[in-house]
This record gives structure tokens, sequence and C-alpha cells, in this order.
């Protein structure tokens, strides 16, 4: 095996050269990072090789999963998502402490009260969050309890989510839904079937690859990869492990246009990726903690590109020569159906 034979193997096992529906794609990827809806939606197209309607997010769900970050993934697999039965639907926050930018603390009796609150409001249909917060406003919640409970890092709004009883929706706009009642899979077996998935979908992978993309220590994804079926070859001086049978990898794409945050990116180590060149890694991933929508050209990242209202703009990292310019072009054509103007900004 080699490297190139590698990146053909991820680009097909994720979908890129080898399409698929949007509910298998999104469940084998283990969700999608979703800080912006619109990242989601473009993964999904790209991989299931047609535009999708305004019902895409039909299906899905947006919490808290993997590496502590907003995901969009199948409501069916909330059980494995939201593991672990000790705080499952829990009400009490005696010894809570908020995810929070502030030193605000609310005291049990607070959170308790506003809980009960806020859920009854999401029951009702009020689950948007600037509809959220205004109610909440009415009903006596002061600036303290608002910061606390609405922060920008989850606050106690985070919390609601993680122990199940809300969701976010996969819209546009910040909209909260009841989270349908499930039993939560306890974690080891959970770890496992997520480790299962990634083994089939996002390898061949090093285990510092697993590790990056789990927010796992090697020696956890070590151990559990002992416990799966899986093979391994040594490339390049680098032990990479997978399972199932490798698949005839079609031919990779001349051009992609990845979405920001794309799996492809957020999938391995940044630093050894082979799709993503050294020289190249802050174009992509900015220290503000970005990851920017990325053009892969001949199966390297050439550059970043950013479309507002029909017009796209592709920010080449080196001057593009014409021919690049021509299949970009093209590529774009076929992906963003509306699109009036492609600019170049070498």
């Amino acid at each position: 095996m080699t490297v190139e034979e590698i990146c053909a193997i991820r680009l097909c096992r994720q979908h890129l050269t080898a399409p698929a529906d949007r509910l298998t794609v999104v469940r084998d990827l283990c969700g999608l990072q979703a800080q912006f809806t619109v990242n989601v939606r473009h993964a999904l197209a790209i991989r299931c090789g047609e535009p999708l309607d305004g019902h895409f997010g039909a299906g899905l769900v947006k919490n808290w999963t993997l590496r502590g970050t907003v995901h969009a993934f199948a409501a069916c697999d909330l059980p494995l998502f939201k593991h672990g039965s000790a705080r499952y639907r829990s009400r009490d926050w005696s010894d809570y402490r908020p995810y929070s930018s502030g030193e605000t603390r609310l005291s049990a009796e607070q959170h308790c009260r506003w809980a009960d609150f806020i859920l009854a409001q999401v029951e009702a249909g009020n689950g948007e969050r600037e509809a959220l917060k205004a109610a909440c406003a009415a009903h006596g919640m002061t600036r303290d309890e608002m910061d606390c409970i609405f922060d920008a890092w989850g606050g106690g709004m985070r919390e609601l989510c993680e122990r199940g009883f809300l969701n976010y929706a996969v819209e546009e706009k910040k909209v909260f839904v009841c989270c349908p009642p499930f039993v939560p899979m306890e974690t080891p077996d959970a770890e496992r079937e997520m480790m299962r998935r990634y083994l089939a979908h996002y390898a061949p992978a090093t285990l510092r690859d697993m590790a990056y993309f789990f927010g796992w220590p090697q020696a956890k994804c070590r151990a559990i990869l002992g416990e799966l079926p899986h093979q391994s070859e040594t490339v390049d001086g680098r032990q990479y492990f997978w399972s199932d049978a490798l698949p005839d990898a079609p031919a990779v794409s001349r051009c992609l246009f990845l979405a920001g945050f794309d799996p492809l990116m957020l999938g391995y180590r940044k630093e050894d990726n082979p799709f993503l060149p050294p020289e190249h890694l802050r174009g992509i991933f900015n220290l503000a903690g970005i990851v920017m929508p990325a053009i892969l050209f001949d199966g390297r990242v050439i550059g970043r590109w950013k479309y507002k209202q029909g017009r796209l703009t592709a920010t080449c990292f080196a001057m593009a020569e014409p021919h690049v310019r021509t299949a970009l072009a093209d590529a774009a054509e076929q992906i963003f159906p509306d699109l009036r103007r492609l600019d170049f900004a070498d």
C-alpha cells in the first residue's frame, strides 16, 4: 500500500468518490461538526452526489458529542453519542458547574426552576433561542441568570442537551427541540461502536489520527482497537489500521470543494494529513479554531473557498495555472447550481 492508495481509499470510504444517501453518510462518519449549519449541508451534498433541498436536516439532530463540540447526527444514534446513563434526564443540579466563559454560578434551586420553565417553553413550541431568552426575561430571569443559562460556551442550555432533555434542530436558526426518550448505551459499548465506524469509514489511519479525531489518549485508542477486528500495515514508517476489506477505490476526483470543518480535514491529525501540505496548514486551520472550506485538487489542498449569494471566491495558496482554473470552474458549476460569478484570489 502507498500513501496515494491510502488517500484514494479514504476518499471512497468517506463517500467523496462513492456517494451514499444522507443518513448513511452522517452515520458512517460519526456525525458532522456543526458550529455552522451551512457546513453540514455542503458536507452532505458533496457526499450524496446531488443538491439537497430545504429539508436536508430531517431525521438529524445537533448536540455536543465528539471532542466536546456540536455535531449533527442521526436521531436514531442518540443512544450512541449521548452514552452513559449516570446523568441521563437527571434533575439533580447540586454539583453542576456550567460550561461558561464567566464566573457566574447559580444555585441548584435556580437551575431547577429555570430548567423546568425552559423545557415547558420548548415543549409548547417556543424553542427559537432568542424567543426563548425573551420569554425567560419576561418571566423574571436576571442578567446573571441569563448569562449563565445562555452562555456562549453552552451554559445551562448545553447541560440540558447533555442530559438528554433537548437537541438543536438542524437548520440555520438556533432552535431547540425536545429530545425523544432513549436508552443510553453503556460508555464502553458506545466507544467501541464509534471506533468501529472510524475503522470502517475513516481508516486506514494511525493511532495519532484516532486520538486526534476522538480526543482520547493514544493508549485508550490502542486498548479499544484491540477489542475490535482490524488489520494493519506500515507505510513510510507509520503504522496504519483499518477494518473490513479495503475497497477498489475510484480514481481521485480532480477537484473537490470540501466543507468547512470537513471530516477529511478533522478525521486525521492535521500535521500528518497527506491531503494537507504542511505549508498550507494555517491557511485551513486558523488560530481562532476555524477550519476553512478547502479546495482539493488532484488529492492535495491548494486553497480555500467562500460562497455568498451566487459568488464563489477561490483563494489559491499559489498562482493557479490556467488548466487548474478551468477545472475549478467546471467543478464549481456542478456543485453550486446558482453560481453566477467565480473570482480567483491568488
